[in-house]
């Protein structure tokens, strides 16, 4: 008869990897099935396609770091050094995310305070004089748009904080703790970077439109794009970082030298 306990150790070894992995491909099916959906308005499908793939991605990484094994120590040994998150998450990308939700927030904001009041465009134009007659431009981040981002911020965020105070307070040795909690910050990079890039998207493209934005355009047009360049690098590194996260101790890279036990 055959020994099916290595076989079941190893998949119970692999599941959170398995859960993240899961969570990314269950996104991207929803993501295209919402872009696809019927709908009066271009934009809407988007923004709730791009807001339900950072949940999935959120909750596969929340599901896989609930199923990861804890060791198994026959004495286990406890620091008087108080666990603390930020010597948990990546040193670099975490002040660049918290940066980038930020930003995310005062965008959705501005959007909101500066939308048109219009009933055919109220929270997704916004409304500008073009040659002495009023027109409006859009899509633009409205509340009209902006609701199912903060609905998924308000969901996501405390999530990922719990989660993070969770590991940082259980068991494990230091790497493992650094592993799973970069995972949990490269879902909720997902989250926040991908929604920037949409809302500047949006921006972008409602400024020029047509020649109607003027020098606050313009300029709104050159404050947004670095942000919106950042948000590509970050998602890029927030994928690569749920797929296969491995948390590098700061000072050992600073050294210049790895450890790849």
């Amino acid at each position: 008869m055959l020994d099916t306990a290595p076989l079941r150790y190893r998949f119970l070894n692999h599941s959170d990897q398995y859960a993240r992995w899961s969570g990314l491909a269950i996104g991207l099916v929803a993501a295209q099935q919402l872009v696809g959906m019927e709908s009066g308005d271009i934009t809407m499908p988007l923004v709730f396609a791009i807001t339900a793939f950072g949940l999935c991605a959120v909750g596969g990484v929340l599901l896989g770091d609930a199923l990861t094994l804890r060791p198994q120590e026959a004495v286990r040994t406890a620091s008087l050094a108080p666990r603390l998150i930020r010597d948990q998450v990546p040193p670099r990308m975490a002040p660049l995310l918290l940066l980038q939700a930020a930003s995310l927030v005062a965008l959705l904001a501005i959007g909101a305070v500066t939308a048109s009041s219009n009933p055919d465009w109220a929270g997704r134009a916004i409304t500008v004089t073009c040659e002495g007659m009023r027109a409006s431009l859009g899509p633009w981040p409205g509340l009209y748009y902006s609701g199912p981002m903060f609905a998924a911020l308000a969901v996501g965020t405390p999530v990922c904080i719990w989660a993070l105070r969770r590991i940082s307070h259980g068991p494990g040795d230091d790497q493992q703790r650094r592993d799973r909690a970069w995972a949990i910050t490269g879902a909720w990079g997902l989250l926040v970077s991908s929604q920037v890039l949409l809302v500047v998207v949006m921006i972008f493209v409602a400024l020029t439109e047509t020649a109607c934005a003027g020098p606050l355009g313009a300029a709104t047009i050159v404050v947004t794009c670095p942000l919106g360049l950042l948000s590509l690098f970050t998602f890029g590194w927030s994928l690569v970082t749920v797929v296969a996260p491995r948390a590098v101790d700061e000072e050992v890279a600073d050294d210049g030298t790895f450890d790849d036990e």
